[in-house]
């Protein structure tokens, strides 16, 4: 019995240790990825959304679809907040080419999502940037070719209605404060959460299966990291310590691209929401153009970074 306890308290320590190491590591980017997506939130959601809103009635084209994903990625709002605010633009008279735009560069990057993923690597972060920025246009791309150009209409909005916002508090700086003390309880259980799973991971899988699961430029390791960025991603925050470990250990960069488009794209909650806006035919078809986008993107990272 005391051996047994013995050896608890070994690898107690030993998680500890590389709890402890990880979280010091990447816990400023965290706070201080709340605090940006706070400030944004409180202070310039609106005019985000109000830029959105004012662009309906350029005559860009399908190029309008290029400052639709900047403001995409700019907006703090999850994706049943995004919901309703595309739902009241498309009632508006936006295109649907435009809005298609917006929402999955909003599914898969926001302005908080930025901060922490600064924690894994510089070139990590350029290419979530480029390839969320990618996967948009090509979101808007596509409606444009099957549904705009045919006059066909893509998505059903009828049963969003625009919500109240929470941030409704009359002084600003408690406003900011809330909106703060939101975030943390909503991510910080993921957070560490995914740190302990990076821990675990140190402690008990070898780097050599790591390396061999995802690792070199083969398209099985896209594949696997597209695959499993399905089940396991709950949380921005809360993989930022698992793909910062994985790469360590030896994940391609490619794989890691993957897994950070089926990730967000594919969160149990953002479905939901997508499936109602969409409905199953253009919900399945949303799920394959996810894989398949996820899967090249990760091959031409490799490719490109091997050259």
């Amino acid at each position: 019995m005391s051996e047994m306890l013995t050896v608890f308290q070994r690898e107690f320590i030993y998680i500890w240790y590389y709890f402890e190491i990880q979280f010091r590591q990447i816990c400023w980017y965290w706070i201080l990825g709340i605090l940006i997506g706070s400030l944004i939130s409180v202070f310039a959601k609106d005019r985000i959304h109000g830029i959105f809103a004012g662009i309906r009635d350029k005559k860009w084209g399908l190029f309008g679809i290029i400052p639709a994903c900047f403001l995409g990625i700019a907006s703090p709002l999850c994706m049943y907040g995004t919901i309703p605010i595309a739902a009241s633009f498309r009632r508006q008279g936006m295109r649907e080419d435009w809005l298609a735009a917006f929402m999955m560069a909003s599914v898969l990057l926001n302005p908080q999502l930025i901060i922490y993923s600064a924690a894994l690597d510089p070139i990590a972060l350029y290419i979530r940037i480029i390839t969320c920025f990618c996967c948009g246009c090509s979101a808007g791309v596509l409606v444009f070719a099957f549904y705009h150009f045919r006059k066909k209409s893509f998505f059903h909005f009828d049963e969003f209605e625009v919500q109240v916002s929470r941030d409704t508090h009359p002084d600003l700086l408690i406003r900011f404060l809330q909106n703060f003390w939101r975030n943390i309880k909503a991510t910080g259980p993921y957070f560490l959460f995914g740190i302990l799973l990076s821990a675990l991971f140190q402690r008990y899988v070898p780097q050599d299966l790591m390396v061999n699961i995802f690792g070199g430029s083969e398209a099985w390791g896209v594949l696997m990291a597209a695959t499993i960025g399905v089940p396991l991603y709950a949380c921005g925050g809360g993989t930022i310590p698992l793909l910062q470990q994985w790469l360590w250990e030896g994940m391609s960069m490619g794989s890691a691209a993957a897994f950070m488009i089926t990730g967000p794209a594919t969160k149990i909650t953002n479905l939901g929401a997508l499936k109602i806006a969409m409905g199953w035919k253009r919900f399945a078809l949303y799920i394959l153009f996810v894989m398949l986008f996820s899967f090249l993107c990760g091959l031409v990272v490799n490719l490109i970074l091997q050259s």
